[in-house]
């Protein structure tokens, strides 16, 4: 699936909204190293944006996806397990309140 086709959203970063569709695509990459993203069973444990210092749980795409309960956005999920290979894993929604954690990136 070519997902900037498909949902009219930008190509870069792990999360990618698109006014046209009304949805938010996130990206769990598992090969950059970049963020720590955890399953907990049938559920993953997505981390937002933010490179640098800590996260707002409220600027950008972090508050998209936080009121994604009550917004009306439609949240697709991407996997990457091999570089450029993405996996399409579906609608996805809020199992949870947002929170915070550090992770400590080498």
């Amino acid at each position: 699936m070519e997902i900037i086709s498909e949902f009219k959203c930008g190509n870069m970063g792990g999360m990618r909204r698109s006014k046209a569709t009304n949805s938010l695509e996130i990206i769990s990459d598992h090969t950059k190293g970049l963020y720590e993203d955890k399953w907990f069973g049938d559920i993953l444990h997505y981390t937002g944006m933010g490179k640098k210092g800590d996260q707002d749980l409220y600027f950008r795409q972090n508050k998209t996806l936080a009121q994604s309960d009550t917004n009306g956005v439609e949240v697709h999920l991407f996997e990457v397990l091999v570089p450029t290979e993405y996996i399409y894993r579906g609608v996805v929604y809020l199992a949870g309140k947002p929170y915070q954690e550090i992770q400590v990136i080498f």
